[in-house]
């Protein structure tokens, strides 16, 4: 039986995505999460459906060079990044608009975008990125704990309940 999912600072985070409601995307500029081989297969097999959503120049990126990159974060290669967005951003997430119409927003999504803002411990808990906790360097106004009042134990629950779905080790160097 799996144990419940602890969200370490559950009592204070707080955090609301405001996307189509005053930020347009923020997470996904310059955003280069990488990719596992299972999300790299998951992605290969949506991607001519993805192509068809995509901005102009990341279709034109992907099909001159690939959707993802030689370089490597935590294991693994990084998404592509084109005009300064993610290639799979066009007025949000394409991978994730997909996912959605089948259920699942998560479902093509790498699981480092799925998770945002979410942050394992190392000890089988999980924290909520906020400034001024845990040496965040990442200065998005959502990770501002003063942007909302939002409990983020609430606002985040799908991402959480993706979160639990992990095995108790997961670290993202291992994903």
């Amino acid at each position: 039986m799996k144990k419940p999912l602890t969200l370490a600072n559950a009592e204070t985070a707080t955090f609301e995505c405001t996307f189509g409601r005053g930020c347009e995307g923020l997470c996904c500029k310059n955003g280069e999460p990488s990719a596992t081989e299972v999300e790299r297969l998951r992605i290969e097999a949506v991607l001519p459906r993805a192509m068809e959503l995509m901005r102009p120049v990341a279709r034109d990126a992907i099909e001159q060079l690939g959707w993802l990159t030689d370089e490597i974060k935590l294991g693994h290669p990084m998404v592509r990044v084109a005009d300064e967005w993610c290639v799979f951003f066009n007025e949000g997430c394409v991978l994730h608009k997909l996912g959605a119409q089948e259920g699942d927003f998560s479902k093509y999504k790498p699981i480092q975008c799925s998770l945002f803002p979410l942050e394992p411990n190392g000890d089988g808990s999980w924290y909520v990125r906020q400034w001024d906790v845990d040496g965040e360097e990442w200065d998005l106004f959502c990770l501002n704990p003063e942007n909302s009042a939002k409990r983020a134990a609430e606002s985040l629950a799908p991402e959480l309940a993706v979160a639990a779905q992990l095995p108790a080790d997961f670290a993202w160097e291992t994903a």
